[in-house]
């Protein structure tokens, strides 16, 4: 049986934002402003914006959750992705999933790749439970190795990071790390938002 149709009429998709219904993030509430580009040593990383105003309220909905927010932003991120790339998102931890019912940043991720005509591929996970939320600038950029390719030889592989924040790019260093060794080439790295930051090595790229 096809539950959707129900679940919309009983719980409506409603922007994260101003609350209007029909979208988990309305069209008067989506990012107008260019891209934001960045590089990280070895990465070049693509955001739909600042992680603030409308993109904070859909990040910290995505993360209550909301299947309604994690379309819209899929929808939105698809003009981020080239067609026939191959994304593979940053996973959360066991515990998290637990809790929200599913990985936002998957979803998002899978919506974005359908809609763009690329690869999808879960490949990494946590070696730790430990999640960056809640830990000091020092403590992210210290951490190191806490993440595995899973999805054994990544050979020749073109792969796109998937990721909802990037706050000091640790994260993401840590997880192109990982699929480099299991042999991917990994050059890029596509986000929702990107956190306001003065880390020298975060170098602004021209639009």
């Amino acid at each position: 049986m096809e539950w959707r149709p129900l679940l919309d009429l009983l719980f409506p998709a409603q922007c994260a934002c101003c609350n209007a219904l029909g979208s988990g993030l309305c069209e008067s509430c989506s990012p107008k402003g260019e891209n934001i580009r960045i590089r990280l040593p070895g990465l070049a990383v693509t955001a739909l914006g600042p992680y603030e105003d409308s993109l904070r309220s859909a990040v910290l909905a995505l993360k209550d959750g909301r299947r309604d927010v994690a379309e819209a932003l899929g929808q939105a991120m698809a003009r981020l992705v080239e067609r026939g790339s191959l994304l593979v998102p940053i996973p959360t931890t066991a515990r998290r999933r637990r809790v929200r019912g599913a990985d936002g940043v998957a979803l998002v991720a899978r919506h974005a790749a359908d809609l763009a005509g690329a690869g999808f591929l879960i490949a990494l996970e946590q070696r730790s439970g430990d999640a960056q939320r809640g830990r000091s600038r020092a403590q992210r950029l210290a951490a190191r190795g806490r993440f595995a390719c899973q999805a054994g030889s990544m050979a020749g592989k073109r792969v796109i990071l998937f990721d909802d924040v990037c706050t000091t790019g640790s994260t993401l260093r840590d997880c192109a790390a990982a699929l480099r060794e299991a042999g991917a080439l990994v050059e890029h790295a596509v986000v929702i938002a990107v956190a306001k930051s003065g880390d020298p090595w975060r170098e602004p790229i021209p639009n």
